[in-house]
């Protein structure tokens, strides 16, 4: 059956990262530029700058001693960040060009907790976790002031937006919001009326109000003047000031009186009246843990959605029409889609429990999950917007259901496997709803007590007719589908794996189908009797995933090992490993055209492949073709006997047998031409002739030749020429066992240069009359590793 399978697509694919999404937020300090083209953020011992049209990392502004970013403040006019670390270093740095610019030691005796510049960008602000706080000159580089009398940690340090005030707040550990006078340098009051550490600080354009919120939910709009508080508003949330220059009347803002927004763990946005303590509009936004999400003003209409952090990635699908989406499932109990254009994602909300796995019927635009909570669900896609919804559901499992599949030639059911040793067929309705406000109930066709043990994957034929299953019993198991509204049929059992099986997929072009075991190992079976055909190992790990590409002539597979392996079903061999992720592979798929390829990790990094194989083939092709040109072109010098070019050009095409060619030719004019041309050689080239006469000298055939070279080289270039060139050392001692010896020194070659060694050591080039020298140790000294070399024979 194998001997049928097409020639033309034997060879093998070759694979290149074309992008990656990985964790660029872990929580902290996030900040948008002036400009709202970047979004900068922490992310252990890095801050990375997010370009939001893109979604992609543009620059990694990372600390040189890898301790962990602390603060960091970005300046009104962009130009200027300031990073703090663990290590007490403060550094500024032009971060468009991710080069650290200054560095300097913080004076604080414990780490940076908060910082922030003025609007000039002029003065840095940075509070300790000691309670105190400095101001810095960025111009003239010098600590201006330091400002004691907080008590515990200072979280949160902002200057009063009018800079001729000198005015600067802080909020520590005590809950009070201090106001120092920067003149004196002198704290002018102790705003009382936060329980809990305040969040933010928010300051009306006029300078004349601020509004503060807190960890005890309420937010306090203040009279700076008279530093008085007007007015406690619960809002349970943290704060920012509504701009006035717009039209907000959409949302409820009637009045030209102070608004400002709320959000918190209640997962909603709210526009506040702070005159009347009057919610005007809520807008519902719910979101996990490392999301950041952007708004449009007015309508408060989400504009994109970044993940920072993915935690560990269990599963990943290639989604839409034209695979320009990947749909992931997270150790959470939201699926996110991703636009692999921009990075942005969409979380979406149903499961409550932990997503186990994915699959995407053929279309694109439909795919299925299921989880810990014993559910299956069904999502739409919408090609025009993007918008997916929850179409249909299943809840009959009596546990975590940890596999799913769908099938592949119409969009008609669903099969699921799960820890309760059951495999169920879930028949979907001819019309599929639309939008999650008409779910569909799903009602399980079959249900089939298949394996001893958890059922680990599932998947059907490519004609629908066919399913198999693999369980953590070790055995994959062949079923009969059957027509609509049969029960399941049982055609076979293999067996061989020595523990449980993790994944099991049919080929797309062949009558057998693949598995792969927690053994290590992956087996090719037959359908026809069962037998196993092939057995490929190579993997260190329990191999989690599989894929079939190249039209079923190669095989795909990920491990717990982080490594994804292409293998050639006919020759058994694995012809590439992509090493990409530093934790078990989980996820993997591959599009519809085979072009693409997309892993995920437990690293929390997804990356997509793209086959290269055609643009390496063209590459080698065209390699191949100035080859061909080179070879002509050096067998025209040699017929015009122009030997320095000739010797460069075979010298360039590192081939020493071609080399070797070019040498005897030019022995032919004579000792006096090879001398010659040996001696207008570039460093580069010496340095390949002295490597090339290593193995040359070896060879009774070629060493004359080797012999002549080193004559040349030995007899004009000093020692500490030699001495410059590349694994000189190791070539001279590789000549020392193949050349005969003479009686007396030609002259001293220190490989640790020696004052003792001096040019009326060396002979003229007259006085050698034999092309054979001989390399051999110094017995005197050999910890120098001195080399003397004599005249010889060959």
């Amino acid at each position: 059956l194998l001997a049928k399978l097409p020639l033309f697509f034997s060879s093998s694919c070759s694979y290149a990262v074309s992008s990656t999404i990985e964790p660029f937020y872990k929580g902290g300090k996030v900040q948008i530029s002036k400009d709202e083209k970047f979004i900068f953020c922490t992310c252990g011992t890095r801050v990375n700058v997010l370009q939001i049209v893109t979604g992609k990392i543009v620059h990694s502004i990372e600390q040189d001693d890898q301790e962990d970013i602390t603060s960091f403040a970005l300046s009104l006019d962009d130009e200027i960040l300031v990073t703090a670390s663990k290590a007490l270093l403060l550094k500024q740095w032009d971060w468009k060009q991710a080069q650290c610019t200054r560095s300097w030691r913080a004076i604080h005796n414990v780490p940076i907790a908060s910082m922030t510049f003025d609007p000039t960008a002029t003065l840095l602000a940075t509070g300790g976790c000691d309670g105190t706080i400095k101001l810095w000159d960025v111009v003239k580089q010098y600590c201006t002031h330091n400002l004691k009398g907080s008590s515990g940690v200072v979280h949160l340090v902002e200057f009063h937006p009018d800079i001729s005030l000198l005015q600067l707040f802080s909020s520590a550990s005590d809950c009070g919001i201090r106001m120092w006078d920067l003149r004196s340098s002198q704290c002018l009051c102790v705003l009382q009326s936060h329980y809990s550490p305040v969040t933010s600080l928010a300051f009306t354009p006029d300078g004349a109000s601020m509004v503060s919120s807190g960890r005890d939910k309420i937010c306090t709009v203040w009279d700076l003047k008279s530093r008085t508080a007007r007015r406690t508003v619960p809002v349970y949330e943290s704060v920012v000031l509504l701009p006035e220059d717009e039209d907000f009347s959409e949302i409820g803002v009637k009045t030209k009186e102070i608004h400002f927004i709320t959000a918190g763990s209640k997962g909603v946005l709210r526009v506040w009246d702070a005159s009347s303590a009057r919610c005007v509009f809520e807008l519902a936004t719910v979101t996990a843990e490392h999301n950041i999400l952007l708004y449009q003003l007015p309508s408060f209409t989400t504009q994109q959605q970044f993940v920072g952090f993915n935690d560990e990635v269990l599963d990943v699908k290639f989604l839409g029409k034209g695979d320009t989406h990947i749909v992931v499932a997270t150790n959470s109990s939201q699926l996110k889609v991703f636009d692999l254009a921009t990075s942005s994602c969409k979380i979406l909300y149903g499961h409550t429990d932990t997503v186990l796995s994915l699959d995407v019927f053929k279309k694109g635009s439909l795919f299925v999950s299921c989880a810990k909570d014993k559910s299956v669900r069904v999502w739409r896609q919408d090609p025009d917007s993007g918008q997916v919804s929850c179409v249909a559901q299943g809840c009959s499992h009596a546990n975590a259901v940890g596999s799913i599949t769908c099938s592949r030639m119409k969009e008609s059911f669903v099969v699921s496997g799960s820890q309760d040793c059951t495999i169920k067929v879930w028949d979907l309705p001819e019309t599929i709803p639309e939008t999650d406000g008409d779910m569909f109930q799903l009602t399980a066709r079959v249900t089939e007590k298949a394996h001893d043990k958890d059922v680990n994957s599932v998947a059907v034929s490519p004609n629908d007719k066919l399913l198999v299953s693999g369980s953590q019993d070790r055995l994959a198991k062949l079923w009969s589908l059957g027509a609509p509204g049969a029960d399941l049929a049982l055609l076979g059992v293999f067996r061989g794996h020595r523990r449980g099986v993790w994944c099991v997929q049919f080929s797309p072009m062949d009558q057998v189908l693949a598995s792969s075991s927690a053994d290590g190992s992956v087996k090719l079976w037959s359908l026809q009797d069962f037998s196993c055909l092939k057995t490929f190992e190579g993997h260190d790990a329990s191999v989690l995933k599989l894929i079939f590409v190249s039209r079923g002539t190669q095989l795909l597979t990920s491990g717990s090992d982080g490594l994804v392996k292409l293998w050639t079903i006919k020759t058994n061999e694995c012809v590439k490993t992509l090493d990409a992720h530093q934790d078990k592979v989980w996820g993997l798929h591959a599009t519809r055209k085979d072009d693409r390829v997309v892993t995920a990790s437990a690293d929390s990094n997804i990356t997509v492949w793209t086959d290269v194989t055609e643009v390496e083939q063209a590459e080698e092709q065209a390699k191949q073709e100035d080859q061909i040109l080179k070879k002509q072109e050096l067998s025209n010098l040699l017929h015009e006997k122009k030997y320095l070019k000739a010797l460069g050009l075979a010298i360039s095409l590192d081939q020493p047998h071609t080399v070797l060619k070019v040498i005897k030719g030019i022995g032919e004019d004579g000792a006096k031409q090879l001398e010659k041309t040996v001696l207008k050689l570039r460093q580069d080239q010496k340095e390949s002739m002295l490597r090339y006469c290593a193995v040359w000298n070896t060879n009774a055939r070629s060493c004359l030749d080797a012999q002549a070279v080193i004559q040349v080289m030995l007899t004009h270039l000093s020692p500490e020429e030699l001495l410059q060139y590349q694994g000189a050392r190791a070539h001279l001692e590789g000549l020392i066992p193949y050349t005969g010896e003479v009686g007396f020194p030609l002259f001293d070659l220190t490989l640790r240069p020696r004052r003792e060694a001096h040019a009326k050591d060396r002979p003229s080039a007259a006085g050698l009359h034999v092309p054979g020298l001989h390399v051999a140790e110094d017995e005197s000294d050999r910890s120098s590793s001195q080399v003397r070399v004599t005249r010889g024979g060959p």
